[in-house]
């Protein structure tokens, strides 16, 4: 046997689990000394890794959604981030009491369009194809017409007036919590009662859906502070509803043309840098602060200055994860979706509507990211190439949790910033990111498959 090394008689597989398991050991032994060396401290930077890391997963997992749909990475989910971010600056800013941006026409008519034509479309696949043995071809498109143009009124009133957000948006909010308390209602009724009549059920959820929706309504209505979270909800929705447009309206026709990941992925690079280049002219360069929210004030916890909004920040992301696991697991969207993810062309076969389903994924994935920037926005400055930055650590941390994985999209995003936050102790903030993407090198080259690989 040539002479040589014990790490050169190992094959290059084992070498990488070797060389892996030396670096995670090195890992924990180094938290593990700085947690002896100062515990206050030691709290604080694992407090902000897990809020900082709550994000990443978001991105990480409208990622994951996507990739495992269309096995293509949309970049446009850093705009997505921004549009959130920005969205929320754009309407508190033009409060009475701040007046820090005017109102922009353009802005407001471009995102009513494409709320219209979002709805338009919906209205479109989900009804017109079932209505159309019953009602005339040209009153049904009258009717669409009607109620999606209604909408785009509705979104274009929402940004001119933001104001009166409280108002405006009051009603819909309102109706959206009455709808999904007589949903949920109904369900747990009928599963507890399952030989009764559904009729009384049904007029049972609708009374209880009637007043919770009328509750909400009215408080929003008369809740100035309401503003500012009823601003998150109108963002977030308006960039799934930018994401939903640019699948359906550009993505769908270049996937049957191109059939290419390299072509989609420079032409959702292409849709990102275009977002960043608006956002400078429409809201310049330099960064811009975000309305303190709630649990702004930091609580003193053995050391630790905690913020109660850091922790409602992780809430959102685990409740993003388990409405995942139950929207894949549980339901019928969540079967075509992990069935066209295993075989698009199959999934047609079988009669799965791929393009309304995938549109769908690509609205879920969007409306994650833009809650991603919202929240990362309230934690520091929002500037317009935080979209490309939260874009980059979401694929990092998909990359380290498991490519495909929504499990793995969770744990790399916190495990993500946690070795980010324990890794700049000793360091200077500015090392952070170099910290971020010599991570991913490392798993790139000796765990390219993350910590919980995709099976």
């Amino acid at each position: 046997m040539r002479p040589g090394s014990g790490l050169a008689l190992l094959s290059g597989g084992s070498r990488g689990r070797l060389l892996a398991t030396a670096l995670v050991a090195a890992v924990v032994l180094y938290v593990g000394w700085k947690i002896t060396e100062s515990p206050s401290q030691a709290l604080q930077f694992g407090f902000n890794g897990l809020s900082v890391g709550a994000i990443y997963a978001l991105m990480a997992m409208g990622f994951t959604i996507v990739y495992s749909t269309v096995w293509f990475f949309d970049l446009y989910y850093g705009g997505a981030a921004a549009i959130g971010a920005y969205g929320v600056f754009y309407l508190r800013s033009r409060d009475a009491a701040a007046g820090l941006h005017p109102v922009d026409t353009t802005v407001n008519v471009l995102f009513a369009s494409v709320a219209a034509g979002v709805v338009a479309w919906a209205l479109y696949e989900g009804l017109y194809h079932r209505l159309r043995r019953r009602y005339s071809r040209s009153t049904l498109l009258a009717a669409g017409g009607a109620s999606s143009a209604a909408v785009g009124v509705y979104v274009l009133a929402a940004l001119h007036f933001a104001e009166h957000l409280n108002v405006l948006l009051g009603p819909a909010a309102g109706l959206a919590a009455g709808a999904a308390a007589a949903w949920l209602v109904y369900k747990g009724l009928a599963r507890l009662l399952a030989r009764v009549d559904r009729r009384p059920l049904l007029a049972a959820a609708a009374v209880v859906g009637l007043a919770v929706g009328l509750t909400a309504a009215l408080f929003l209505m008369d809740s100035p502070g309401s503003r500012l979270y009823l601003s998150w909800a109108l963002s977030c929705l308006l960039a799934g509803a930018v994401g939903l447009a640019l699948y359906r309206g550009l993505y769908a026709h270049m996937r049957e043309r191109a059939r290419s990941p390299l072509v989609m992925l420079v032409a959702t690079l292409g849709i990102l840098l275009a977002i960043s280049a608006a956002i400078v002219l429409v809201f310049d360069s330099a960064p811009r602060p975000l309305p303190a929210t709630f649990g702004s004030e930091p609580w003193d916890i053995q050391g630790g200055a905690i913020k109660g909004f850091n922790l409602f920040t992780l809430g959102v992301a685990a409740v993003a994860f388990l409405g995942l696991l139950f929207l894949l697991n549980r339901t019928w969207l969540g079967r075509s979706i992990r069935a066209i993810g295993d075989d698009e062309e199959v999934s047609k076969v079988v009669g799965i509507n791929t393009t309304v389903v995938i549109s769908i994924v690509f609205f879920i994935g969007a409306v994650l990211a833009a809650t991603a920037g919202v929240l990362s926005g309230h934690d520091t400055a929002i500037q317009p190439r935080m979209g490309l930055l939260l874009l980059l650590k979401g694929w990092i941390a998909s990359v380290v949790g498991g490519v495909g994985n929504l499990y793995g999209a969770a744990v790399g995003g916190l495990a993500l910033g946690m070795v980010e936050q324990f890794g700049i102790w000793d360091l200077a903030g500015e090392w952070r990111d170099v910290i971020s993407f010599g991570l991913l090198i490392l798993f790139l080259s000796f765990w390219p498959r993350g910590l919980l690989p995709r099976r």
